[in-house]
């Protein structure tokens, strides 16, 4: 089998499942149901996501077979993802509390650093530093952030599987352009799995990810990413600037509710994307936007970063000013 036909066959693989999954939750009830916090006002089948989660774990002990994916991560990946999806899946199901939740994902975020070596060295200004144990410390807070902030931004129809297709095709081109190909091969998998679950998810929804699809996204970029600086210290920071939308929405809106002394872990809908989405009563046209946002202004200068043209702390800061003032101003 060729790279290829695997890219053929786990889209179809997540496209049918999410249609199994769907016709399951109909008949389970499994359904979730709009409040007063909610984005969207019809009942919608929940779960889709486990569709992502099996097609990308199945592929990847065959694009392993095929040389294309190292054993290190190989294991780093089925592992995190597989157990962070299963402690999404019994959430969606039967409530865990946070507490227990928070535990499995340090868990989580250990084994992978494991497998990854723990944090490479960070390039800074043309410097490579180790940070040492305190980088590990970092990269640990940084795997827990990602799994939950993506959680957090899966709220209105598409935009978490727009966000990660969006993301990994960029960050493809960055190693394209860079001449890292070797690295290409994750993030394309990771696409064809997650696009087979949008023809379901696509606006209007007809199944949701859920918290065991979006927690799954998040670890897996997560580690893409971090396992990337060890091929080139600033193709780090080329992740972190394309997937800059979902963090500075999501790292905003906790410092906001920090500030204000409201409960972070209650359930809430005041991130920038939801007041978007009610404002322009229009989930594809937000979801629209933030690939547009990705591909125009954040893809540049992942590229400009990726490639060592901009340093990658500056390309991040200016990347992440435009997004702040924009959520900032959504906000107002």
């Amino acid at each position: 089998m060729t790279v290829w036909w695997l890219l053929v066959a786990v889209f179809a693989v997540s496209w049918v499942l999410t249609f199994i999954l769907r016709r399951y939750a109909l008949i389970k009830s499994l359904m979730d149901i709009p409040n007063a916090r909610s984005s969207h006002s019809v009942p919608t089948p929940r779960g889709g996501g486990v569709a992502i989660v099996v097609a990308f774990l199945l592929a990847l002990p065959v694009l392993a077979g095929m040389k294309m994916l190292s054993p290190a991560a190989l294991y780093g990946l089925f592992g995190a993802g597989l157990l962070v999806a299963v402690i999404g899946f019994a959430d969606d199901h039967k409530h865990i509390a946070a507490r227990w939740r928070l535990l499995g994902h340090f868990i989580v975020a250990a084994w992978a650093l494991f497998w990854l070596n723990g944090l490479p060295s960070v390039e800074l200004f043309g410097i490579n530093i180790d940070l040492g144990w305190f980088g590990n410390v970092l990269a640990l807070v940084y795997l827990v952030w990602m799994l939950n902030l993506y959680n957090f931004m899966d709220g209105i129809d598409g935009l978490a599987s727009a966000e990660a297709i969006s993301v990994c095709l960029g960050m493809c081109l960055v190693y394209w352009l860079s001449g890292n190909l070797e690295l290409i091969w994750a993030p394309l998998i990771l696409t064809a799995a997650v696009a087979g679950f949008l023809c379901w998810n696509f606006p209007p929804a007809r199944i949701f990810m859920g918290d065991a699809g979006s927690g799954f996204l998040g670890i897996i970029l997560a580690i893409l990413a971090l396992s990337s600086a060890a091929y080139g210290a600033n193709l780090l920071w080329s992740w972190l600037i394309m997937l800059g939308v979902f963090i500075v929405d999501a790292t905003l809106t906790l410092v906001i509710r920090a500030l204000k002394g409201e409960r972070l872990h209650q359930a809430h809908n005041q991130h920038a994307y939801q007041q978007a989405a009610r404002r322009y009563e229009s989930h594809l046209f937000i979801s629209g936007w933030v690939v547009c946002i990705n591909v125009a202004w954040l893809m540049p200068m992942a590229i400009l970063a990726g490639l060592g043209i901009l340093p990658g702390a500056v390309a991040l800061v200016i990347s992440y000013a435009l997004l702040i003032i924009v959520a900032t101003k959504v906000k107002i």
